[in-house]
C-alpha cells in the first residue's frame, strides 16, 4: 500500500520555526524526485520547494528562499521541510509529493498557523 505520512504542523509565534516531516510506503522513494507544496485559504495549491531527480538539484518559491530548507533520506524513506523566520503569511495546509514522469503521490496534508 502506497504511503506518504505527514507529521510536524501546528501553531508557532512570527520568527519561529517547524520542521514537517512525510514518511513513505510502498514504493521505490529513492526513484522518485519529492517536493512540498502548500494551500493558502482561497489560494491555489502551490509548490514551496523541490528536490529533482537524478540530479539532487533543490529549487524554491521565492517567497520562501532563505527561510527553508528541503531534504530527503533515502535511508528512512523521508523527506523534510525545516521552515524558519516564519511569518503569518506562510499560514497553510502543506503538503508532501513524490512523483516521476508517470506516477504522483500525495500526503495527507498537515496545518501549519503562523500567528501570534
Amino acid at each position: 500500500q502506497v504511503q506518504l505520512v505527514q507529521s510536524g504542523g501546528g501553531l508557532v509565534q512570527p520568527g519561529g520555526s517547524l520542521r514537517l516531516s512525510c514518511v513513505a510506503s510502498g514504493f521505490a522513494f529513492s526513484r522518485y524526485a519529492v517536493s512540498w507544496y502548500r494551500q493558502a485559504p482561497g489560494k491555489e495549491r502551490e509548490l514551496v520547494a523541490e528536490i529533482t531527480i537524478p540530479l539532487g538539484s533543490t529549487n524554491y518559491a521565492d517567497s520562501v528562499k532563505g527561510r527553508f530548507t528541503i531534504s530527503r533520506d533515502n535511508a528512512k524513506s523521508t523527506m523534510y521541510l525545516q521552515m524558519n523566520s516564519l511569518k503569518p503569511e506562510d499560514t497553510a495546509v502543506y503538503y508532501c509529493n513524490a512523483y516521476t514522469v508517470d506516477q504522483e503521490y500525495w500526503g495527507q496534508g498537515t496545518q501549519v498557523t503562523v500567528s501570534s
